[in-house]
């Protein structure tokens, strides 16, 4: 009945491993050196390790332009230990980047030199490849992304436009957090005026008018879990959180004025970036106030993950992030590969009027259906819940995993009514949709006992009224008492009846 659907299941699972084994970037910026190793599927790369230390390579280069030799110390010795993680850990391609600190220093070829001696071959990106890496990273994570970038360093301010899946317009600005402090210093307003003729000569940037702001960098991160915290925000993602304009200046005295000591034993943000937060939320305030910015969003995606976004072709690029994560995790955990797509399919035709946005996120939903089968039967919901809710998810703001996370401990057994943690988020309208949803799935998961063959041979659909079930008549058997139940549950929902038809 529905046998032409494994096909198109079968191309789609063969392109979740990826193929490029472990990937790892080395990241050589003013502030921090890090160590980022990823694995999983190439457009949706997971990120198997991370460390970072605050060497602070720029401290000193507005003084004298030299890099701080201490803290040169500090990165060569960070540098040995990434070069042997990366290479106990199997990484299969290692890239070394270096940014503004040691472009713009007198000693940064003699930097690059003592790195090449340690056997790690550091490529100094321009300021151009530096913007054009922060634009693809956030391009990566949201690839709706349509507005300006902003990727706060130690040591540059990289400005980006990004529309339609590519950047368009950039500039690199001497305004990184080990520099703003200096400027601030020369009296009230000085940042404002430095930003002002900075970007004078930038027609471009006026193309930001009324569009978001993209938030990235270590520092604009920080200030975000702060607003997370006094705002009492219900879900501790970071990625493709929201913040109005209007929030940011006072936002940014708050972090000026209140006691370090007090903000760091909230442990809500990195000790390392508490002084310097102050002046990342002014330079903030400024900046979008300049552009008109219509909101901010913060991306966990930046140069990183935009070098390694820009080594994928154009027919990867143009892959769903959630998707392909989504069904990469399916297939590790689920029992039969194929299950997710084809689930998808089978219930679709009883939400036809999802919009475009829904329906991604209820494909996603379909790819982890069998995520929590493997858990003990009476936590399979909140597994279902804890893994759609937090799991390491790109392209996908609150909304959305609030949605999947309905669907999915729905599918599971948590009954048929919004689950009140998730209506701050999503909204119980939209959260009654994401149970039907749910309810569809745990009947196609009961009916077919996840594997193919009784989906393909049957269908669901809203006939005449009501919610049909349609068997060939050689299958008749699989409409069990446990089936018709699970059918009654969804009509219900649909506040329709139910029916089987045996064709």
């Amino acid at each position: 009945m529905n046998s032409d659907l494994l096909t198109a299941e079968e191309k789609a699972v063969r392109l979740c491993p990826a193929t490029g084994g472990r990937r790892a970037i080395i990241d050589i910026g003013s502030n921090s050196i890090r160590l980022v190793v990823f694995d999983g599927p190439d457009r949706s790369p997971t990120v198997l390790f991370n460390e970072k230390v605050m060497a602070g390579l720029g401290r000193s280069l507005s003084e004298d332009g030299l890099l701080d030799e201490a803290a040169v110390q500090k990165t060569l010795r960070a540098l040995k230990r990434f070069r042997l993680l990366a290479e106990a850990m199997g990484v299969a391609s290692l890239r070394t980047v270096a940014t503004a600190a040691v472009r713009e220093a007198e000693d940064g070829p003699a930097m690059l030199a003592r790195v090449q001696r340690l056997g790690i071959a550091a490529e100094l990106l321009s300021g151009q490849q530096e913007a054009e890496a922060a634009g693809l990273g956030v391009i990566s994570a949201i690839p709706e992304a349509d507005g300006i970038v902003g990727d706060l360093g130690g040591g540059s301010l990289e400005l980006i436009r990004v529309r339609k899946g590519k950047t368009a317009g950039w500039v690199s600005l001497p305004l990184g957090v080990l520099r703003i402090g200096a400027i601030r210093e020369q009296g009230e307003g000085a940042l404002r005026a430095a930003l002002e003729k900075m970007l004078r000569g930038e027609k471009w940037v006026k193309e930001g008018r009324g569009l978001p702001f993209y938030m990235v960098g270590g520092s604009w991160r920080a200030l975000a879990r702060y607003d997370m915290h006094l705002s009492k925000y219900p879900l501790p993602i970071i990625h493709q959180y929201g913040l109005p304009t209007e929030r940011i200046r006072p936002l940014a005295l708050m972090a000026d004025q209140i006691d370090r000591k007090k903000l760091q034993a909230l442990s809500i943000v990195s000790s390392s970036r508490i002084p310097t937060l102050g002046d990342a939320g002014t330079l903030l305030a400024d900046l979008v106030e300049h552009l008109g910015s219509s909101e901010l969003v913060v991306s966990a995606s930046g140069l990183r993950e935009g070098l390694l976004f820009g080594m994928l072709d154009d027919a990867q690029r143009l892959e769903d992030p959630l998707i392909a994560a989504a069904r990469a995790e399916g297939v590790r955990e689920g029992r039969f590969p194929e299950h997710g797509d084809l689930l998808n399919h089978w219930i679709a035709p009883l939400f036809s009027q999802d919009p475009a946005p829904w329906v991604r996120i209820r494909h996603a939903a379909c790819l982890l259906a069998d995520i929590a089968w493997r858990a003990n039967p009476e936590y399979r919901a909140d597994r279902a819940l804890e893994v759609s809710l937090h799991g390491n998810w790109v392209g996908v703001d609150a909304f959305g995993r609030a949605m999947m996370a309905q669907a999915l401990a729905t599918s599971f057994g948590a009954g048929s009514m919004p689950l009140r943690q998730l209506v701050p988020l999503a909204g119980v309208e939209a959260l009654q949709i994401a149970v039907r949803w749910g309810l569809a799935m745990r009947l196609g998961q009961r009916l077919s006992g996840g594997v193919a063959a009784p989906l393909r041979a049957s269908q669901l659909q809203n006939q005449g009224g009501a919610v049909t079930l349609t068997l060939e008549t050689g299958d008749a058997d699989l409409y069990g008492e446990a089936v018709e139940r699970r059918l009654k549950q969804l009509a219900t929902a649909f506040g329709a009846p139910h029916r089987m038809d045996l064709v």
